[in-house]
């Protein structure tokens, strides 16, 4: 088995032009010796100049992909390379991330790394064959060459992470799509996507638990724990 985890709707992007002027932004882009359109949006310093944003909820929050991705590409799952992890982002990108990447821990490093990433197109941007890099595709394409595709959905139907687990390893290529947002619910595209929506927990979860506790009950289905 080789499980295909998305994190969807991830609001990871480079300040939009119509912000590169806001005081907010101006400010932090100088701070750190940067031009605007360079930086990244991020709710915690552009909250004022955010508000008027199409969907301003759910974007500007780095911080969620970052701790997701610690959490998935240090798990025993990757290590063993059965895992390939994609972040889809509000915007449509598609960022694939080599099995033996290691993401920094240090919250402003990642966001140093992501720049580098938007800006360039590829991490290192010099090398033929990247720790990560923005594709050329869609979700829909990459779903589609998956078993079976699951969607971590609130309001999905309710199995615990075991049983859960139990079913997703007898696929060959299944698919776990999780959302990297912070409110709000999945875009009609994303739900389309889905052969089943599923729960692990009677209230919401933030993604990086639903990824630590959904990969974890996989291992264990596994022996790998």
């Amino acid at each position: 088995m080789k499980l295909t985890l998305i994190f969807a709707e991830a609001g990871v992007e480079l300040v939009p032009p119509e912000l590169w002027k806001h005081p907010s932004v101006k400010k932090w882009a100088s701070k750190r010796g940067k031009s605007p359109k360079k930086c990244l949006l991020d709710i915690s310093f552009h909250y004022s100049a955010m508000k008027e944003l199409k969907d301003w909820w759910k974007r500007g929050r780095p911080d969620i992909l970052h701790l997701c991705l610690l959490e998935a590409l240090d798990s025993p799952l990757n290590r063993k390379g059965m895992l390939q992890v994609y972040a889809h982002t509000y915007a449509g990108k598609i960022m694939k991330f080599r099995q033996d990447v290691r993401i920094p821990k240090n919250y402003f490093r990642f966001i140093g790394l992501m720049e580098q990433l938007l800006t360039e197109g590829k991490v290192p941007p010099d090398s033929e064959d990247p720790l990560i890099k923005i594709e050329d595709t869609t979700l829909r394409a990459i779903t589609s060459k998956c078993s079976h595709i699951y969607l971590m959905d609130e309001m999905g139907v309710k199995k615990s992470a075991l049983s859960f687990a139990e079913e997703i390893v007898k696929h060959e290529n299944p698919c776990i799509i999780i959302g990297c947002f912070q409110s709000g619910t999945f875009s009609p595209d994303i739900y389309m996507l889905a052969d089943e929506r599923v729960k692990i927990f009677d209230e919401a979860l933030a993604s990086w638990t639903v990824t630590s506790r959904v990969l974890t009950a996989i291992e264990i289905k596994l022996g790998l724990l």
